[in-house]
């Protein structure tokens, strides 16, 4: 059986059982949905991290081999004294989800008059009658146990508070699941509108947002064989599955009404749709899903998690536009009738006259910032925590008043093999010294190397000793993350270097300090896969050396415009954004650059190149204009209501590198058609321009712009999708 036939089968059977079609999807869906919760969200970007990072054995050392693991959360409460503070610490270890409190008592004997203590040791614990506990919540515990250590700190006083890593984890794991919801608030109704104004039928919109809407149910349910996502994934990717793979559902039912008024029944229409749109869809896809795919390249493994999940959307997108949707419009076509309105959007036929106007100016405005643009995007300065203390919300107030009292309470854990105590009474010594090093705990630091451990409890030893390792903490007076802290990591590295040959660093700045060098490789390797992946799919799509070069050009400018905004402002950007549009603005960009490319080729060989670029700018502006528009709502709508930097970030870059894209397909690819018009020809295979000297044919061009506007194989050339129907005349 030819491939052909078997398309030909799997058509004819979607339309013949399309009310089983429709069923089996929507038992699917019902099925996934119910999976969704089960599916767990992990909010620790430690554990993505590769495992030859540092970080990542200290880490794996820590929670297999020691018994206490090191505190992640700060509890402070005024007001008490010494009896007291220890009444309280016993009613903080009993909360669920509390490993271990370390306090004053565990480094000193309190029964001792603290005027005698060390200060700097005492005041590390307990000062002007303020005491804070270093508390260790255990992982996936935070989102039940930092409330209730606030519950329990409430009741002592209106002015306590709880903070650090857990505290920060328990706000994004609560505002997780909300700050979706509010997205798709925000995104569903403007996407509506957008459908409304670009489509015929006031039901049609409805259509294609429960296509995307069961592939998206599907994905998302589909995410329990993974066991959990990353909350990036969980976040983001709906919301980029939804703007990025609209346009599939848009193209292929505008064929249908193409078709309606060409065939005798729906059903025939349905038919020859679903076989001319195959192919655009499909090669659209393939282009978004290289790009998402470059993602898995990544060192650090979130870029694994959400590139594989979007990948799976886009697959799932396709198939249910594809199967799922036919189905359901067949089994709903007289109420689409129903309900048809005129056009609403106005024509945009002589658009290209317009645009003509800043055509050179674009050209050299883009070209004089796109080396500028290329330099600073390499220079922009990341960001790699999740969040900043934001004093509105209780997790960022209570930060900031924590830190206003003891200062900055930074942990690096360094752990080196047991058995010389007094190799880690150098160590320690030597730790001491280091810059922005505020104190150091270990036991030889603390207990004192004198006295065999023999002496000394076990609640005491287990939270410097495993079987094989020795465990000292740093406490830093910098923030999580700066130069500065950076800095004493590394000091602190070279520091342990010079005592022991095999050791291993831990703690927030010690893994964000990680982040930061994997990243420096991940984003020159994922950028070059990306963009590796999609030249291959143009060179084979265009069959020409110098057009996917072009293409490229015009998207990878405005990638690079995107990206050193914020270098040349002054403002710093999340590195998963960084890392992540790089490939998401290419992948979901591309097509705008193939559309028009490919309407400017069919006209090309009846019309000189600038004839040619107007035609194709009128009949393809309104698909890119609605496009863009949709995935920059995506990426405001993630913007604006995320509190998270990593999603924020993600979402302004998104939404500007749309805007971005769609201005240079516009304005700046014409340009580079018309301008390399005479390469372009002769690195075509078989490319048929009419020559440069014809000016007219105007008769043979209007025909064919009817036969690429009415059959949407001709007008992408198996090559992009049309979200719109064209609109066609000339401009002349």
């Amino acid at each position: 059986m030819t491939r052909t036939n078997c398309t030909d089968r799997i058509i004819d059977g979607v339309i013949a059982r399309r009310k089983a079609v429709v069923a089996a999807f929507v038992t699917v869906a019902i099925v996934c949905a119910a999976m969704i919760p089960f599916v767990g969200v992990n909010y620790d970007m430690v554990d993505y991290l590769p495992d030859e990072a540092q970080s990542t054995t200290a880490v794996e050392i820590m929670s297999t081999e020691f018994a206490q693991a090191v505190p992640n959360a700060n509890v402070l409460v005024h007001d008490v004294s010494v009896a007291q503070a220890l009444e309280l610490k016993s009613k903080i270890a009993a909360v669920d989800g509390v490993e271990s409190v370390m306090w004053l008592d565990d480094v000193m004997d309190v029964a001792t008059p603290l005027e005698m203590a060390d200060p700097s040791l005492v005041e590390t614990y307990y000062r002007n009658g303020a005491a804070l506990f270093q508390v260790a919540v255990a992982e996936g515990f935070e989102g039940r146990a930092v409330p209730a250590l606030r519950a329990l700190v409430d009741e002592a006083g209106p002015v306590n508070a709880v903070s650090g890593e857990a505290s920060d984890t328990a706000q994004t794991t609560a505002s997780t699941g909300e700050e979706t919801g509010k997205a798709a608030l925000v995104l569903v109704p403007i996407i509506v509108l957008l459908l409304v104004l670009s489509t015929r039928s006031w039901i049609e919109p409805v259509l294609f947002l429960a296509a995307i809407g069961v592939s998206i149910i599907i994905n998302m349910g589909t995410n329990i064989v993974f066991g959990q996502v990353s909350f990036i994934t969980f976040s983001v990717s709906p919301i980029l599955q939804l703007a990025v793979s609209l346009d599939y559902a848009i193209f292929l039912l505008h064929a249908f009404a193409a078709e309606r008024a060409l065939q005798p029944t729906p059903e025939r229409a349905m038919a020859v749709a679903m076989r001319t749109s195959l192919s655009t869809i499909a090669a659209s896809a393939v282009t978004t899903l290289f790009g998402f795919m470059a993602l898995s390249f990544m060192q650090f493994q979130i870029g694994a998690d959400l590139g594989i999940n979007l990948v799976k959307g886009i697959v799932f997108s396709f198939f249910t536009v594809m199967v799922f949707l036919p189905a359901l419009t067949l089994s709903l076509y007289k109420l689409i009738d129903k309900t048809a309105h005129r056009p609403l959007l106005p024509s945009f036929r002589n658009v290209g006259r317009v645009l003509a106007k800043v055509r050179v100016p674009a050209l050299v405005l883009v070209l004089a910032l796109v080396v500028p643009a290329y330099l600073g995007q390499a220079h922009t300065v990341f960001t790699y925590q999740n969040s900043e203390p934001d004093p509105n919300l209780r997790a960022g107030a209570d930060t900031l008043m924590i830190q206003d009292e003891f200062g900055q309470q930074n942990a690096v854990v360094v752990l080196v093999p047991r058995g010389d105590v007094a190799a880690e009474a150098a160590l320690s010594a030597d730790l001491a010294k280091v810059d922005n090093v505020a104190s150091v705990i270990s036991y030889a630091a603390t207990v004192g190397a004198t006295i065999p451990q023999g002496f000394v409890g076990a609640s005491v030893l287990d939270q410097f000793y495993s079987q094989n390792w020795a465990r000292i903490i740093a406490y830093t007076d910098t923030d999580v993350e700066s130069s500065e802290a950076f800095a004493t990591v590394e000091a602190v590295q070279r520091t342990a270097a010079a005592h022991y040959d095999t050791y291993y660093t831990a703690g927030q700045s010690a893994n964000l300090y990680d982040m930061k060098n994997i990243v420096a490789v991940d984003n020159v390797v994922v950028a070059a896969v990306a963009f590796t992946a999609i030249l291959l799919v143009l060179l084979v799509t265009f069959r020409s050396l110098l057009l996917p070069l072009v293409l490229l050009l015009a998207i990878e400018s405005g990638i690079w415009i995107n990206l050193s905004i914020p270098y040349f402002t002054g403002d710093s950007v999340n590195f998963i954004g960084y890392l992540v549009i790089n490939t998401v603005q290419l992948g979901a960009t591309i097509d705008y650059a193939i559309l028009l490319t490919t309407h400017y080729l069919t006209h090309r060989k009846n019309l000189p190149a600038r004839k040619a670029a107007y035609r194709a700018l009128g009949e393809t502006f309104p698909s890119l204009l609605v496009s863009a528009g949709i995935l920059a709502t995506a990426g405001f709508a993630l913007a604006f209501s995320s509190t998270m930097s990593a999603v924020a970030s993600l979402g302004m870059l998104l939404a500007r590198g749309a805007l971005l894209s769609f201005a240079l397909v516009t304005c700046f690819l014409p340009a580079l058609l018309v301008l390399l018009d005479g390469p372009i020809r002769r690195t075509t295979w078989r490319a048929n321009f009419a020559p440069k000297t014809q000016e007219g044919a105007a008769g043979d061009a209007s025909a064919a712009s009817e036969a690429c506007c009415s059959n949407p194989s001709v007008a992408l050339g198996g090559a992009s999708v049309s979200v719109l129907h064209t609109s066609e005349g000339d401009e002349s």
